[in-house]
């Protein structure tokens, strides 16, 4: 798995998570927890890749436009 494998795999669980309303209406708290949870790991890679990224998908991931990074990742590696 490349560091875009991994960075791609946490902005789809991120969108699943939000997507997810039976988790949410049956247990809010635990869905914001792991809507929290995700998010923290998002930006730890985020930080950790930085340096390396492409300057618009880090624009994106600076803009909270995570849903933009997950379709610049999906198109630019097939």
């Amino acid at each position: 798995m490349t560091s875009l494998d991994s960075l791609r795999t946490l902005l789809q669980r991120r969108l699943d998570i939000i997507a997810d309303h039976a988790f949410r209406d049956r247990d809010a708290a635990a869905h914001l927890e792991a809507l929290k949870q995700v998010s923290e790991e998002l930006g730890a890679e985020h930080l950790k890749l930085r340096a390396e990224l492409p300057p618009r998908l880090n624009h994106f991931l600076t803009q909270a436009s995570f849903s933009k990074a997950l379709e610049y990742l999906d198109s630019s590696e097939g």
